[in-house]
């Protein structure tokens, strides 16, 4: 199993903000590093915060009771399971 190290430091500049390390398998890093490519972030971070951000929007929905849907490009709908 892979270990995990949590790295904090905050900066107290203009706006607050908080360093994070973390140590990745190889294929979670080729991972990132293909989606920093076809998203064009400029860089891991902001992939990171982006996916932050889409999977809080996608807890709320599910604590709303929301169940998510998938149409693909030839109309079809697909349930999507992403909390089970």
């Amino acid at each position: 199993m892979a270990r995990r190290h949590y790295h904090y430091e905050v900066d107290e500049g203009e706006r607050a903000t908080t360093r994070v390390q973390l140590e990745m398998p190889p294929q979670a890093m080729a991972r990132l590093q293909k989606l920093k490519d076809r998203t064009e972030a400029a860089s891991y971070a902001e992939v990171i915060r982006n996916a932050v951000r889409l999977y809080e929007a996608l807890v709320e929905e599910h604590e709303k009771g929301s169940e998510f849907s998938l149409k693909r490009a030839d109309g079809e709908v697909v349930q999507y399971k992403i909390f089970v």
